[in-house]
């Protein structure tokens, strides 16, 4: 996409940030766009847990991801139970001949989802989540889906008003240059917060068929070309 056609883009997003955004709805944004900017993934949710030990499902694109996050809680096990209970990342290439869930494993895979990628976030005190991404092909996760997740993941905790892994929204940003750095200028363009300034890359990602990383890199490269003139 050239740039040009980026400013057109970005124009008609900023017009729909003028409503308001609530966090059902960026919490929704977020898990719909794990599923649209990362290939092979056909269903994503983000599992809460509670001081009580209950465990619930948010923001799931499909029922078919909500269904598999309710397998996992009443059997007690599966990688998103693992991820949020304990392990920072849990990654399955192939629930139906992994050994480690001997009950989830089997059933996922009876459903149609044969790959599954969780990835923890903390709350204080003592409350974890996970966002949980699947696909319905073995071997799906590469090192750009995890990258990719991640930062999904720190904007989940974010809009949550946690922080994954005991990091702050500055470190998260700071973790992400490029992504960051387009959050800032559009937080100073725009005057958002780094929330909506979030959402408006999201949405420019999704309204444009365009990954994430390279609008981004559209606004930072936009910026510089302004600022050269």
């Amino acid at each position: 996409m050239e740039l040009p056609e980026l400013a057109d883009l970005m124009g008609t997003v900023a017009d729909t940030l003028r409503t308001p955004v609530t966090a059902e709805d960026s919490l929704d944004l977020i898990t719909s766009s794990v599923v649209a900017t990362i290939p092979g993934i056909t269903g994503a949710s983000i599992s809460v847990t509670s001081t009580d030990g209950t465990i619930e499902t948010l923001a799931p694109t499909d029922p078919l991801a909500a269904e598999v996050d309710q397998l996992q809680y009443d059997l007690g096990e599966g990688p998103c139970l693992d991820a949020a209970l304990s392990e920072p990342v849990v990654q399955v290439d192939n629930l139906g001949s992994d050994d480690r869930w001997p009950q989830y494993g089997p059933k996922a895979a009876a459903l149609g989802m044969h790959s599954q990628l969780s990835f923890q976030f903390r709350a204080a005190p003592r409350v974890r989540g996970a966002l949980n991404l699947y696909a319905d092909e073995p071997q799906t996760f590469d090192a750009d889906a995890h990258y990719i997740a991640g930062m999904y993941a720190d904007w989940a905790a974010v809009l949550l008003g946690w922080s994954r892994q005991e990091s702050t929204m500055t470190e998260a940003l700071e973790s992400r240059t490029t992504i960051g750095t387009a959050i800032g200028i559009l937080m100073e363009r725009y005057q958002l917060d780094a929330n909506r300034a979030f959402t408006f890359l999201v949405r420019t990602s999704q309204t444009g068929n365009v990954k994430l990383r390279e609008v981004a890199a559209g606004v930072v490269r936009d910026t510089a070309k302004k600022a050269r003139t």
